[in-house]
């Protein structure tokens, strides 16, 4: 008997509306839409069926253009928005057999202290810019039942230190830091807890090309390093074709294909990912 591997998150039918729906918007199967959006009653459906897997250690990279659905999905994946319908499991939280969208916000407090983390494309999402940079890490040990404040502090640093925060700022506040920086500090916020799922929303958009690359080149080491499973969304198919192991591509809030990202670079089979690798190419 073949015995097939537990994905490490696993999402089943993943739907959010923004509205109630019509009559005739919720009995189209999505044939009365503009794109996502119902012209007779506005509602839009941001993510539509959105099923996905992603196993232990591999980097699953979700590309799109801007109104795709897929910051959307990374806002449900982390209890930021309510989903309208769907399921999802994480192996790592009671086994894998309980969908984590029906749990308690008790639960998913615990989830997202324990399990997951989240790197935001707006630091300001993540972090408290008035609080110092060891502080933030510190809020988040705090959040997860730490009480022994020299081993925070000790944590805190080593962390930052791992993501090249001079030592001498870890006590300086972010809003005195770069871009760059604030999302290293955002990644070391999101990896005190040892999460074994990262969660990872355009966290190159708005930098400088050479402070992209340094960001990248740190999650990708991260990520080997401690074989953790990662999403990673972005509009840019060259962050994904550098990081991600399988892809999928969001158009209209649907999956429109998936499958490895060297596949899916060299043969694209959907048009909308034909423009995307051209656009790449180009």
């Amino acid at each position: 008997m073949i015995a097939f591997e537990q994905p490490a998150l696993s999402v089943s039918l993943l739907n959010k509306r923004y509205g109630n729906g019509c009559a005739k918007c919720r009995s189209s199967h999505g044939e009365g839409l503009i794109k996502n959006f119902c012209p007779v009653c506005g509602t839009v459906y941001a993510c539509r069926d959105i099923t996905l897997e992603v196993y232990a250690g591999e980097v699953l990279g979700v590309v799109g253009e801007s109104g795709s659905g897929k910051s959307t999905l990374m806002q449900c994946l982390y209890f930021d928005q309510d989903v309208s319908g769907g399921e999802a499991y994480i192996s790592a939280y009671k086994n894998g057999r309980v969908n984590i969208f029906t749990e308690s916000s008790q639960q998913k407090r615990y989830i997202r202290n324990h399990i997951m983390g989240k790197v935001y494309q707006n630091p300001v999402m993540g972090l408290k810019m008035n609080f110092s940079t060891v502080g933030n890490i510190a809020e988040k040990l705090i959040a997860a039942g730490n009480r022994n404040v020299g081993k925070m502090e000790v944590g805190g640093m080593q962390l930052l230190e791992h993501v090249n925060i001079p030592v001498h700022r870890v006590k300086e506040a972010p809003k005195n830091f770069s871009g760059g920086m604030r999302q290293r500090v955002q990644i070391a916020k999101a990896l005190s807890n040892n999460p074994p799922l990262l969660l990872l929303d355009e966290v190159t958009t708005g930098l400088d090309l050479s402070v992209q690359a340094s960001v990248l080149d740190l999650i990708k080491n991260i990520q080997r390093e401690l074989k953790i499973s990662v999403v990673i969304v972005s509009h840019d198919l060259g962050v994904i074709r550098m990081l991600a192991d399988r892809t999928v591509v969001m158009l209209d809030g649907r999956i429109v294909e998936h499958g490895l990202t060297d596949q899916i670079l060299e043969d694209p089979q959907h048009s909308y990912t034909q423009q995307l690798v051209q656009s790449l190419l180009v």
